[in-house]
């Protein structure tokens, strides 16, 4: 389900909304490395999640669609970025923005970044809420999405 959405549906709602357009290889090209990095970076996140944390990513605005985490990550990917499967899809997004060169997709990349920033805020009152004072102690060592920064 998470391929289908996040791999192939949001980049198809870019698509149609960027019109027309022509492959450039330089955009291929960077395309290809963010699209290699994002999605390497997602997935080495979900596995870590599904072996460490013993749970599924799968929770939506404070609802649950699969078993939550029941252990607190703060190693492997964790340890970059406290939303690093978000940062990976945000990277290979911006890769898809690159390789259509729209506004329309530029938009729709806008529309999820923020979408998602809202859904990050439901989750860390849940981690904070599931965690306690581990979780607390962790937002404070570790930024938010943007490694160094936010």
């Amino acid at each position: 389900m998470g391929f289908a959405l996040f791999v192939l549906g949001v980049p198809a709602i870019m698509w149609l909304a960027s019109g027309p357009f022509e492959f450039s290889a330089t955009r291929v090209a960077a395309f290809a490395a963010l699209a290699v990095i994002g999605l390497g970076l997602s997935i080495w996140s979900i596995v870590h999640m599904r072996n460490v944390g013993k749970g599924n990513p799968m929770d939506a605005f404070n609802h649950e669609v699969a078993p939550r985490t029941s252990e607190l990550m703060t190693d492997g990917p964790y340890a970059i970025c406290r939303n690093p499967m978000l940062l990976g899809i945000l990277i290979y997004y911006l890769g898809v923005v690159v390789l259509l060169w729209s506004v329309g997709s530029a938009l729709v990349y806008a529309a999820y970044a923020l979408i998602m920033s809202v859904q990050m805020l439901f989750e860390e009152k849940r981690l904070e809420r599931d965690f306690g004072e581990a979780y607390v102690r962790y937002k404070k060592k570790t930024k938010r999405l943007i490694p160094f920064v936010w």
